[in-house]
């Protein structure tokens, strides 16, 4: 287990299910079932990302509810795949997504990064799975970051079928700080009235929690997730000390109940390893290679090598 010297936490992680009424726009699910967030915010340093790396193949997917993921593929035209998922908030065109697609597509690993439907639930995943094992694909490794981090975890957790999964930045504590954000008896006024508005010291809305995206939160139970992972599945955690938006301290807490974990905290980095980008993609890129060797299909070259099929 690492040892980590310095923790920043955070009371409340707003990025996982609070609502930004100024930036966001609300799409009703089929059904009226619940809310899910459509992003329309484009980063200037997207752009940046975007000239450096510029996009593969668009790929549409259709999920469960007949929603469409649209992703971008990273084709190396190897049969092995890596899919990317982002966090709350975010799309598949922000750091560390797009880095670690790029990163992984110049080692010859294909990778695909997509946009969840709405919050980033398993299921989204569960379909861009299904999608490209259909098409003969094998899928190494799925990754997450934020509460893509807690998406390829609970995934891990319900289906046996992916052998590697890297949690970046994840959350393992769900409820922390929510009774210091939301106020004394948040659950019975937001179930009176279905929602809670928070405001800043000068009474502006900031943004909206709705009774639904409150209860899933407090409905994910991911210690129980993490012991449902099966032995035979290697996960990696990676977390940054400067991390304010999910302290250091919940990967320590992965590390205790994932049955084959392995866990690297990077000193210095935030929450999206801003200034970290190349040590991130390397740790990611290191533990694939590796894992994937030790047990997948391998070939022999004519001189005798084996080398692998990724």
């Amino acid at each position: 287990m690492t040892d980590v010297s310095v923790f920043h936490s955070l009371s409340y992680d707003r990025m996982y299910w609070a609502i930004n009424l100024q930036r966001f726009s609300l799409i009703r699910r089929r059904h009226h079932r619940r809310f899910v967030i459509s992003h329309h915010v484009r980063d200037p340093a997207d752009s940046e990302l975007s000239a450096r790396f510029p996009a593969g193949p668009g790929v549409v997917i259709p999920n469960s509810h007949g929603e469409k993921l649209v992703g971008i593929l990273h084709e190396t035209g190897s049969k092995q795949l890596v899919i990317v998922c982002h966090g709350f908030q975010s799309t598949k065109d922000r750091i560390p997504m797009v880095n670690l697609a790029a990163a992984l597509e110049r080692e010859g690993i294909s990778a695909f990064r997509f946009d969840f439907s709405g919050n980033g639930e398993a299921e989204d995943l569960r379909a861009i799975v299904q999608d490209f094992c259909a098409k003969g694909r094998v899928i190494t490794a799925i990754i997450g970051h934020s509460k893509g981090g807690n998406a390829v975890l609970l995934y891990a957790s319900k289906y046996n079928d992916i052998s590697i999964v890297i949690n970046i930045s994840g959350r393992f504590n769900l409820k922390r700080g929510i009774e210091g954000r939301l106020g004394l008896g948040y659950l019975q006024r937001i179930k009176q009235n279905g929602f809670i508005d928070v405001r800043n010291k000068k009474g502006k809305l900031e943004y909206r929690v709705t009774q639904e995206s409150l209860m899933d939160r407090l409905s994910t139970d991911i210690h129980a997730a993490c012991h449902m992972i099966c032995q035979d599945c290697r996960v990696l955690t990676i977390h940054g000390t400067k991390d304010k938006m999910v302290p250091a301290e919940d990967a320590l807490e992965f590390d205790k109940f994932i049955p084959n974990h392995k866990l690297h905290i990077i000193e210095g980095a935030d929450h999206e390893f801003t200034s970290h980008q190349d040590e991130l993609a390397s740790l990611v890129i290191q533990f694939i290679k590796a894992n994937y060797q030790k047990d997948g299909p391998t070939s022999k070259r004519a001189d005798g090598t084996i080398d692998s099929r990724m």
